[in-house]
């Protein structure tokens, strides 16, 4: 992990990388917090059997129709970092084998006692002896990272010589970063979202369209890329509930400084059977652009999960530029109303009193992992950055890469 004296002498050396790590790496940094483009994607998944907190339960009724014990009540969480977990990514990172570091952090059950940990924007290895890594090293934009037993491995496209991301772009000025995924008894589907280059700038760049990637699930290679629905300005790749015989399907309205959640669905499993539905506000429409805005303030990667008989949605609070806080709402329904119940986790990274004494570190895009519970203990992570991503991130492997907290929330008494 990191120890302030290593970052703060390794810091010193302003290391600078080359011009097309330069684009990537600013527009990743600023993107998410600015409103030029949404950084990164989406969510966990769930598991292929319609077991556990993802599948089916509580009622997928509109607002207003459902109830349950979650609302109306004071909330208060008791959180701790998960250290095993935070320190096997470390080790690993630090070994320079594959991934060094990498942000989104979904994470999707597979068969075998496996979990494919999906990340956007990812260093490959060496890692020098200091914590340091060269500016040489390649940057890819989506890589998988499975764990099994303990043990990780990473997942790219390209060769290990010459790695590539496991989507690569279909033109140049172009790039994928991976948002939502979930297991089928056929595929492992992940959500992508394509960007592009509209400028010479570092921040000169768009949202273009959403696309569906298709994967074997023993391999984890890629099968197929296909468009997903685009019209409606919103970027379908936030998280992926199975409820009630469907799968809805996350997405932000990604406007800077503000950010909306919308939602579709789509009966079973197939997210490209073409019949997705869009949550209006008040019923479902086979039209994307009657999609409405469910609420403002979350992020673009969030989570909503089954929890006891109503849902749970964690985000990081998009309500105040860089926020530290990561905070908990409740609602009977996917398609809610959420109510703020209570504040997570506030992450000790964050800006100049942070762990890293430094002003330019932020964290974004908490989510849950709800097929990594452990009883009444949530598995949230985070990413961690920085707003001067050409020096902190190769001066100090260890900031950009994700932090592991287990939350318990206790109920309090009805307000």
């Amino acid at each position: 992990m990191t120890h302030a004296a290593t970052t703060t002498s390794t810091r010193q050396r302003r290391r600078r990388a080359g011009p097309a790590r330069l684009t990537a790496l600013a527009a990743s940094g600023l993107g998410l917090l600015l409103g030029t483009g949404a950084l990164l994607g989406a969510g966990p998944s769930a598991a292929a059997a319609p077991s556990g907190p993802s599948a089916a339960g509580p009622s997928a009724a509109g607002p207003g129709t459902a109830h349950c014990s979650l609302t109306g009540r004071h909330w208060t969480a008791q959180a701790r970092v998960d250290r095993a977990r935070t320190e096997r990514f470390a080790a690993y990172g630090n070994s320079g084998v594959g991934w060094t570091g990498g942000d989104s952090t979904y994470s999707v059950p597979l068969p075998a006692h496996r979990t494919a940990w999906l990340f956007s924007d990812t260093f490959w290895g060496p890692v020098n002896a200091d914590l340091s890594r060269p500016t040489t090293v390649p940057f890819l934009n989506n890589s998988f990272v499975v764990e099994r037993g303990g043990d990780l491995r990473t997942v790219a496209g390209g060769t290990p010589e010459a790695p590539d991301s496991l989507v690569p772009p279909d033109e140049p000025g172009t790039w994928n970063w991976l948002g939502a995924g979930q297991a089928t008894p056929a595929s492992l589907d992940v959500m992508f979202l394509e960007f592009g280059r509209t400028g010479s700038g570092p921040l000169d760049f768009a949202w273009r369209e959403n696309k569906l990637g298709r994967f074997d699930p023993d391999t984890l290679r890629p099968r197929e890329v296909v468009p997903m629905p685009s019209a409606a300005g919103v970027q379908w790749a936030s998280w992926l509930l199975r409820s009630g015989g469907f799968t809805y399907v996350y997405g932000v309205e990604d406007l800077g400084l503000t950010k909306y959640m919308h939602l579709a669905r789509v009966r079973g499993t197939d997210l490209a059977s073409g019949r997705w539905e869009y949550w209006t506000g008040s019923s479902w429409s086979p039209t994307e652009t009657d999609s409405a805005r469910v609420m403002p303030g979350v992020a673009n990667e969030y989570s909503v999960s089954r929890w006891h008989d109503g849902y749970l949605l964690v985000t990081h609070d998009t309500r105040e530029l860089f926020s530290s806080r990561i905070l908990a709402y409740v609602g009977c329904s996917p398609t809610g109303p959420f109510t703020e119940a209570a504040t997570l986790y506030t992450t000790p990274e964050t800006g100049a009193a942070g762990s890293y004494a430094d002003a330019d570190i932020f964290t974004y895009n908490a989510h849950e992992h709800p097929d990594l519970r452990r009883g009444d203990r949530l598995l949230v992570t985070y990413n961690v950055n920085s707003l001067d991503p050409n020096a902190d991130l190769y001066d100090d492997v260890t900031i950009y890469r994700p932090r592991f907290v287990e939350v318990k929330l206790v109920p309090g008494r009805h307000r």
